[in-house]
């Protein structure tokens, strides 16, 4: 199927259905990591800024984008990594730091740590490690509910 060069806006909802390989609840888009999205004559740009430049998930990512792209008739794509400015928490979308809620990852603060328990909202938590599951989250605990969870690292 080949599509004749849809409008940028179309493309991007369709790359906010391309969901993070590590933490599939949250799309590439409410994760900020899709930084520009344009027309270069007939080729598709889109600018691809890593939550790190060692992120393992990265190649991973450009093959979603690039699969979910092409399965909409997309021939002619360049994929840009752009590492400066370097990606920062401050670039998730509000809708994406309350699915991590709902998921139960703790999103980012600016204080470093969660402002509560993502599973019965108490305060009363206690980091375990500052390693989590991936590089950008960290384990903590509810002292309340004792239950466990990930804390996504304010970058």
């Amino acid at each position: 199927m080949v599509v004749e060069k849809p409008l940028t806006e179309t493309v991007w909802a369709w790359l906010d259905a391309v969901p993070d390989p590590e933490i599939p609840v949250i799309s590439l888009v409410d994760l900020g990591i899709i930084r520009d999205v344009s027309w270069q004559d007939d080729t598709l740009e889109v600018t691809v800024t890593p939550t790190y430049s060692g992120c393992p998930a990265t190649r991973i990512i450009n093959l979603d984008i690039e699969t979910a792209l092409r399965d909409q008739g997309i021939e002619k794509l360049r994929l840009k990594t752009q590492l400066s400015p370097a990606w920062t928490t401050d670039w998730l979308t509000a809708r994406g730091r309350e699915r991590l809620e709902s998921y139960g990852i703790a999103p980012p603060q600016p204080a470093g740590g969660p402002a509560h328990c993502p599973q019965c909202k108490s305060g009363n938590v206690e980091r375990i490690s500052q390693y989590g599951s991936t590089p950008c989250k960290a384990q903590w605990r509810c002292c309340d509910c004792l239950e466990p969870f990930d804390y996504f690292k304010c970058i």
